[in-house]
């Protein structure tokens, strides 16, 4: 019978700690998971998972070693995700969602934001990004440097959203050329993939070593360069993108998803 999943035994085998019965002799009990709410449960099984995806790759998850990471027995997991492949799926699907919420924060659909434009993108845009990223850098890790064993669908995912996110570049590139902020010899699409690739390499550079490369000195070079580009002068607490936080001048990680 599978045990009920708020008085689970902890550990696969049932880990057992030492504690004195009632009658003092120091009888052997069984190590309980502490009981948590079923969305509260479902988070923290959803954040068991990609610690392991970091660190041991998609390739080594196992039902096992989520529980194992968790501090819950396998039932406990199954009580909330029928099988591996539903977990991998929400866990994909929590950490799409929250990616997107922020690149929509970065660069907004011109047709619902048309205030939007190139040096907006440089000064407040991209810096969000890079704050972003040193806010979650799990999350990030899994975009921007894909692991070995990374299924396809979490590749197909990634890549669709890209080329979401370069359409919008392209929109605003063009919107800069139409308006004589950027000169007409510019070819649109190289440059919005080279403003987006500078955005992904700086990401992940912030993801493997966020002391060497961190958020602001990636925001020092980019509004320099958009002043120089574009001859616009915005200041750090100038206008933001729609929804756009400023940048902060130190960011960490949040321990839960």
């Amino acid at each position: 019978m599978r045990p009920a999943t708020g008085e689970t035994p902890a550990g696969e085998s049932g880990s057992a700690e030492s504690g004195s019965g009632e009658s003092g002799s120091g009888a052997t009990r069984r190590r309980y998971a502490p009981r948590m709410a079923p969305a509260q449960r479902r988070e923290q099984l959803l954040e068991a998972a990609l610690k392991v995806v970091l660190e041991q790759g998609y390739a080594r998850v196992s039902i096992e070693a989520i529980a194992r990471m968790a501090g819950v027995t396998r039932p406990v997991i199954y009580d909330h995700f029928p099988n591996l492949g539903a977990l991998i799926e929400a866990l994909i699907e929590r950490e799409e969602r929250y990616a997107l919420t922020q690149l929509a924060e970065v660069v907004p659909d011109l047709r619902t934001h048309p205030e939007v434009d190139l040096a907006m993108l440089l000064h407040v845009g991209l810096p969000h990004f890079f704050e972003s990223v040193a806010d979650r850098p799990s999350t990030w890790r899994i975009i921007l440097l894909p692991l070995e064993g990374t299924p396809d669908i979490v590749r197909e995912h990634v890549e669709a959203n890209r080329a979401i996110v370069l359409g919008r570049i392209e929109d605003v590139v063009r919107a800069a050329v139409r308006s004589g902020q950027l000169t007409p010899e510019l070819d649109v699409e190289v440059t919005a993939r080279a403003i987006m690739g500078f955005a992904w390499d700086a990401g992940a550079m912030i993801v493997t070593d966020a002391d060497a490369h961190s958020p602001e000195r990636y925001t020092t070079f980019v509004r320099i360069l958009a002043d120089q580009l574009v001859g616009r002068k915005t200041s750090a607490a100038g206008t933001h993108v729609a929804g756009a936080p400023a940048a902060r001048p130190s960011s960490t990680e949040p321990t839960a998803g």
